[in-house]
């Protein structure tokens, strides 16, 4: 694992899966809507009934989950996937 290989050069490694509401997400929305042939707020809901939190994370909670990982006060924590994804990954149920 890569993230052992590097943790002693105190590099970390971590994943923050989801989906956020930015620009790329919205033209990805749009995108599906048309090949679907339906509106982009009936591909926007569509996907909003996937995610248990019913809506889509805000960049700036991603903004500080990175912070956080950059910062010296997550320097032990290597490897690992902080699902930060409004409860999509049924990981504990």
């Amino acid at each position: 694992m890569l993230a052992r290989q590097v943790a002693a050069e105190n590099v970390t490694i971590n994943n923050l899966p989801g989906r956020f509401d930015t620009d790329r997400l919205r033209e990805n929305l749009e995108f599906a809507a048309r090949r679907a042939g339906r509106s982009a707020q009936e591909e926007e809901e569509l996907a909003l009934g996937t995610i248990p939190a019913r809506r889509f994370g805000h960049p700036d909670e991603f903004g500080a989950s990175c912070a956080f990982l950059c910062s010296a006060h997550a320097g032990y924590m290597t490897g690992q996937n902080i699902v930060l994804d409004g409860g999509s990954f049924p990981g504990l149920v």
